[in-house]
């Protein structure tokens, strides 16, 4: 389901995890999962597309944010779309939420 990559920046190491999932079309699509966070009990992800092209043009994949929700079947874990628009609501706002803390305690560094 998922693979760890760890890119050397000069300045900085990244450590960040790529999923790749499939698309309704059937084409595999490739995530860097963003963040993890546990809302009553259900674990949901916060996904951005991945290019390993840098100089890529696409700046409409940069902003976009994915929210699925991990589900289990047999033992086995997976992620799936969160059908509920109160459910999504709810991940979606603690993302934004804790995202807004992030960014405003590093801006007041």
């Amino acid at each position: 389901m998922s693979e760890s990559e760890k890119i050397t920046n000069e300045e900085e190491d990244y450590d960040f995890e790529l999923i790749d999932l499939e698309d309704e079309e059937g084409n595999t699509v490739t995530f860097e999962v963003f963040y993890r966070l546990e809302v009553d009990g259900a674990v949901y992800y916060a996904l951005t597309p991945y290019s390993e092209d840098e100089n890529s043009d696409s700046d409409e994949d940069e902003d976009e944010v994915v929210f699925l929700k991990e589900m289990e079947n047999d033992g086995e874990k997976y992620l799936d779309t969160i059908d509920s628009d109160e459910e999504y609501d709810r991940a979606a706002e603690a993302f934004f939420e804790l995202f807004s803390e992030m960014f405003d305690y590093e801006e007041n560094e």
